[in-house]
């Protein structure tokens, strides 16, 4: 399974990748974890109990201080390579992967051999003994065939374009949230592609609904008490932009009879 745009906002309760800083995808059945070469300041990521055989994605993670990556499918300790780059990481755990192998002793030199500034390995603390340690005995790390630029190429823009396409995602989740609150749906041509030649007009309107996806997919996490602070400040806001236009439309009246006496 690939981890999406879509299933990313909904778990972090997110409006855009940018402002994710934490992430919990425990036990999704991942496989393709390619979206994190587009969230550059996540900073605790929890995949643990996935199918994930590559770390490539996590290499421009520069705020990740915490990962956390116990029963996935990571085949050898040359996928450590990627993590090497992020100097925030203090925090891994790593077992239970085909990558640790029987001797234990030797997985864990190699491990802080590779990356000698985590802090807690396998949730347990590392001492400054085990890093002088791991400098002498533990393996080198070599970095694996391929790497991010390989997978961005076949699972980046592509798949953007996919994800951001309003008729493949904005219109059905939009109006399925609305369903859900009891607002009628809106009509399609709210949604219009991307593909045609007015594409820099749509933009706005994307991001409005884009924008409009977000406050109704947080309304539903909201009780009673933060419903009615919503409810509150939005009566607020539409009073301002009635009284905006009240005001507007008496200026106007006012220059029309000031035209009409001169």
């Amino acid at each position: 399974m690939k981890l999406t745009r879509k299933l990313v906002l909904a778990k972090a309760k997110a409006s855009d990748l940018e402002s994710v800083k934490k992430l919990n995808c425990w036990g999704c059945n991942l496989t393709d974890i390619s979206i994190f070469s587009q969230m550059p300041n996540i900073e605790v990521l929890t995949l643990s109990v996935n199918s994930i055989t590559s770390l490539s994605p996590l290499s421009g993670c520069q705020s990740l201080c915490e990962l956390y990556l116990r029963r996935n499918m990571i085949p050898s300790l040359s996928e450590l390579s990627h993590l090497r780059p992020l100097p925030r990481l203090k925090v891994l755990w790593l077992a239970e992967n085909p990558c640790c192998g029987s001797d234990s002793s030797q997985y864990r030199l190699t491990v802080l051999r590779c990356l000698p500034h985590l802090q807690k390995l396998d949730n347990q603390v590392v001492t400054e003994d085990e890093i002088a340690l791991a400098l002498m005995d533990g393996e080198e790390v070599t970095t694996p065939p391929g790497g991010v630029q390989n997978q961005l190429s076949t699972n980046g823009l592509q798949d953007a374009e996919t994800e951001n396409d309003p008729l493949n995602y904005n219109m059905e989740e939009t109006n399925k949230i609305r369903e859900e609150l009891g607002m009628k749906p809106l009509s399609r041509d709210k949604f219009p592609s991307l593909s045609s030649p007015s594409t820099r007009e749509i933009k706005p309107a994307l991001k409005k609904t884009h924008t409009l996806d977000a406050v109704l997919l947080l309304l539903r996490d909201l009780d009673e008490e933060e419903l009615q602070v919503v409810h509150t400040a939005a009566q607020n806001r539409l009073q301002t932009y009635t009284l905006n236009s009240d005001t507007l439309n008496s200026s106007l009246q006012t220059q029309k009879t000031t035209d009409i006496q001169h």
